[in-house]
């Protein structure tokens, strides 16, 4: 890419130059007039080639959006709800709606025609702005059913041409009966973008229904919303001439804070890899200077370094192998403010002859700021990227409470997520849960006040989150407060802490730990990493033919086993496995056993692996299921498999 100079900022002067703009398109119709077409807002990679949008081209597109959408009736107090991947029209569509008086309802690509229904009919959606066929075909099912709905809007045309259904409007032809429209109402867009005010609804956030209830439309103003950009630009100020990856998925509340707030305010370039598969090589063309991932994204990449030094030749596996641990004790020693000498000097070639080509090859040199948030990180993997001199940190948030807690560059800390953010108080109930105030608080969820009357008492969130505050008053976060247990004999255990640092292995792509009080140990129920698993498998001379088969095989269990002992290890003696399984088959959202966030929905799992989970604690050793399988070929079929129950150890 090529390297742009520009002016560095800090917030407040940031800040001074918008002069009081308290609105998403008041502040893109200011860096439009500020910039023009001498600057790039975004980049979007189509066909292999990266495609620039200045913040003209942006501006004039949602406008043209917004035009487009009121000559179809689009009124004030109207959602348009946008489901596609990260892509310019994603975020045309949602200042559109909101430079139309209305407001956005961003929901995940994976979601099924039901759920997409729910969603619609709970937010009264009368607009969609959707990326494709599969996309449209999914309204198009549910069409009948949903008598608000004026308009599918989609903008990527292919396969779409012989369809005739009246409900159907191409992205560009919108564009154009915008123009078309501001011939007969000039200046009407701008009058309303004036119009807006701070204090008014821009968009529903949906939460992600961890607990297994109906997901509910957190409701965000413009000042809400900017108090979680403003918090993430406190910490870590974004410049003018940052190239920023749009990776997380709009629906999500944090990427509303990213690469909406914070991009605007900052007019930095938001960049989108072409599809989520290319993500890691389009970086590396980008070299970003920020990126923030999920937990679970960080963790995955981290399996994905060391399953690739298994295909290695033998002497990077033993330098790899000889030289983390050296970049793991640094990274402590750093956490703990007491690097020495010594280890500066072997940190120094294990620098030069594995973490800065790593780093390199991941695409990252370039990178100054990047975050974690959505789950708990576990400590190996927190270690492993600061081993790579990434200055990666955890944050603490929700939908509903802001981004509530985080730490400066200099003062992270292993294990927490950062002291309370400028103007957010938090403190830690008798109970052990998290409550925040903050000026970012959502404004209630749409419709259910109840809902919204359980969890706000006196300005105060309670988040449902179990964590302390550390004697730095940096916050702890352990686990969702109904999740943490305690054994029979007494133990107390945080389930996610647990498996995100089963996760960090390459072999284990997820995994839930169980326990309670009518339990006398901890077991956990296993999903392999089937292409990592795989290829160790094959490396082994050990024929398999589905995940099924794979994930019963002896020497697997062996394998894993391994992977918990290892983990064990640096729990309490009453916090660790004792039994595990193997799961038949890979964890699925649309089957309801994960969030759209690829979170648990630990009740759900719970209830549907009942008697897995009863076999475990039986003292049995083996359960018969029947599984659906998918073969190498594509064919699909059921067999019936016994799942192995395997002591840790064993």
């Amino acid at each position: 890419m090529t390297e742009r100079k520009g002016k560095s900022y800090t917030l407040d002067a940031r800040e001074e130059e918008l002069g009081g703009l308290d609105t998403w398109p008041k502040i893109l119709r200011w860096n439009c007039e500020r910039y023009g077409d001498g600057k790039i807002a975004m980049r979007y990679k189509d066909f292999g080639i990266w495609k620039p949008y200045t913040w003209k081209d942006y501006y004039e597109n949602a406008k043209y959006l917004a035009l487009g959408l009121l000559s179809l009736d689009f009124e004030p107090g109207d959602k348009i709800i946008i489901i596609g991947d990260n892509a310019p029209q994603w975020y045309y569509a949602e200042l559109a709606a909101q430079a139309n008086h209305g407001a956005s309802v961003g929901i995940y690509t994976d979601l099924t025609p039901p759920e997409i229904k729910y969603i619609a009919e709970d937010s009264e959606i009368k607009f969609a702005v959707v990326e494709d066929q599969e996309q449209a075909d999914k309204f198009l099912q549910i069409e009948g059913e949903l008598p608000l709905l004026k308009r599918v809007i989609y903008w990527d045309p292919k396969g779409l041409d012989h369809y005739d259904e009246p409900i159907l409007a191409f992205f560009g032809d919108v564009l154009e009966m915008g123009r078309e429209y501001e011939r007969l109402h000039p200046g009407l867009f701008e009058q309303n973008v004036d119009s807006g005010k701070g204090d008014d609804i821009c968009a529903l956030v949906y939460t992600s229904g961890t607990t297994g209830a109906a997901p509910k439309g957190a409701m965000h103003s413009y000042n809400t919303m900017r108090v979680g950009a403003e918090n993430h630009l406190r910490l870590d100020m974004w410049q003018e001439d940052d190239d920023v990856v749009s990776y997380l998925p709009p629906a999500w509340m944090t990427e509303q804070w990213y690469s909406i707030g914070c991009m605007l305010i900052s007019g930095a370039t938001l960049n989108f890899p072409e599809k989520p598969e290319t993500t890691q090589s389009d970086i590396r063309e980008i070299g970003p200077n920020l990126v923030f991932y999920g937990a679970g994204m960080w963790e995955a990449l981290a399996a994905m370094v060391q399953a690739r030094m298994l295909d290695s030749s033998l002497l990077k596996r033993f330098t790899f192998n000889a030289l983390v641990p050296i970049g793991h004790k640094m990274a402590t020693l750093k956490f703990e403010g007491k690097p020495n000498l010594f280890w500066k000097a072997l940190y120094g070639l294990a620098w030069l002859a594995l973490f800065r080509p790593l780093r390199s090859m991941l695409g990252m040199s370039h990178i100054r700021i990047c975050y974690t948030a959505g789950s708990l990180l576990s400590p190996d993997a927190l270690k492993f990227w600061h081993a790579l001199k990434l200055p990666l940190k955890s944050l603490y948030g929700s939908t509903e409470g802001c981004c509530s807690a985080g730490a400066l560059s200099d003062n992270i800390k292993l294990g927490t997520c950062g002291p309370p953010m400028r103007g957010c108080e938090i403190r830690i109930t008798d109970e052990r849960e998290i409550i925040i105030r903050t000026g970012g608080l959502f404004r209630g969820y749409y419709r259910v006040p109840e809902k919204t009357a359980e969890v706000v008492k006196d300005g105060w969130f309670y988040s449902g989150d179990g964590g302390f505050l550390d004697e730095d008053g940096q916050l702890v976060f352990l686990d969702r407060l109904k999740d943490m247990g305690r054994t029979a004999t007494g133990a107390i255990y945080a389930p996610q802490y647990i498996e995100s640092r089963l996760k960090f292995s390459p072999f284990i792509s997820n995994a839930m730990v169980i326990g309670g009080e009518d339990k006398d140990f901890l077991s956990v129920v296993i999903i392999i990493d089937y292409e990592n698993v795989g290829r160790w498998a094959e490396s082994h001379h050990i024929a398999y033919t589905t995940f099924t088969d794979l994930s019963q095989k002896t020497e697997v269990y062996g394998l894993v086993g391994k992977e918990i002992e290892r983990v064990n290890r640096g729990l309490p003696q009453g916090a660790r496995v004792t039994k595990f399984v193997d799961l038949h088959k890979e964890l699925d959202p649309d089957e309801a056993e994960l969030t759209r966030t690829r979170k648990l929905r630990r009740k759900f799992l719970s209830e549907r692996y009942k008697d897995l989970i009863d076999f475990i604690y039986s003292g049995k050793e083996e359960f018969g299921v029947e599984a659906k399988v998918r073969y190498r070929d594509g064919r699909e079929g059921v067999v019936r498999t016994t799942i192995k129950i395997k002591e840790v150890g064993e």
